[in-house]
């Protein structure tokens, strides 16, 4: 198996990134991960789970997560993120060869995977979804809208606390734990990041009958952080459109009870398509 780690060089900033390459490869997927965290954090369960079925991953920090440079919390613009993504592919369609290419994105990852995929429509097999992030399970203050939405004119780069409420990653205790002690995980969020991808969400949701692509979606019913409706509105406007609910589930499934079915269901859904 291979694993190597480099840095992408896009306009200022270096890009993080890593790869494992199994043996006998079925299958490359990229992962795109999501608000506050950072791709190490699929090190310790999906990413094993995934090279035990022969499936590589490719998997990246955003802009201003991670170990990718730039302010924390912070993008240069909701293009950028996707063009971010289309380099990437490009990395894991080289490490392919022949073998079939996926995306993954988990809550913000999951809509700047679906977003590029109605916007490009490009050469992969299909796309798993976890958690995407479609539609807010939970409606911000008025006035802190009103006053994002002026920030984003006068000072998009500015972040502040997301307001994420930790506990409602995982029903497991011990998840929420190493969450909070993770030295790489933060709570910063500036208006040039919320305001493009929650209105990219919805665009998402009204666009869903342009799909060309099959995908499969994971989310759980007692999601608190993104509503698991979002994904069931999406899934009623495509016809290819696999949705699973997992009853009860929080926002990290691949970090919640049921995880061991969760990333079965995943990986099946990966292999069937190869």
């Amino acid at each position: 198996m291979q694993h190597r780690e480099f840095y992408l060089e896009t306009g200022k900033h270096q890009i993080f990134y890593q790869y494992w390459v199994p043996n006998d490869c079925k299958a490359m997927v990229l992962l795109v991960h999501g608000m506050g965290e950072h791709s190490s954090r699929y090190k310790d369960y999906v990413i094993p789970e995934m090279l035990a079925k022969h499936i590589g991953v490719l998997t990246y920090d955003n802009y201003g997560h991670g170990q990718s440079s730039g302010k924390k919390g912070h993008c240069p613009s909701y293009e950028a993120l996707l063009e971010v993504i289309h380099e990437m592919l490009t990395k894991t369609k080289e490490l392919s060869e022949e073998s079939p290419l996926f995306l993954y994105g988990h809550s913000m990852g999951g809509n700047l995977v679906l977003n590029y995929i109605l916007k490009n429509n490009p050469e992969i097999a299909g796309a798993v979804l976890t958690s995407p992030f479609l539609r807010l399970a939970f409606a911000p203050p008025r006035w802190k809208m009103i006053m994002g939405k002026l920030l984003q004119k006068i000072v998009p780069s500015v972040t502040l606390p997301s307001g994420l409420d930790v506990n409602a990653i995982s029903r497991l205790s011990e998840e929420v734990e190493k969450y909070k002690n993770d030295p790489l995980i933060h709570d910063k969020i500036s208006p040039n990041y919320s305001f493009p991808i929650i209105d990219a969400g919805a665009w998402a949701i009204e666009n869903a009958s342009t799909l060309k692509k099959p995908i499969l979606i994971v989310h759980g019913t007692e999601d608190n952080i993104i509503d698991y409706r979002g994904s069931e509105d999406f899934s009623k406007n495509s016809s290819l459109t696999d949705l699973i609910l997992v009853e009860g589930g929080y926002h990290e499934l691949h970090k919640d009870l049921e995880k061991d079915k969760t990333i079965h269901r995943i990986v099946k859904w990966i292999l069937n398509k190869t």
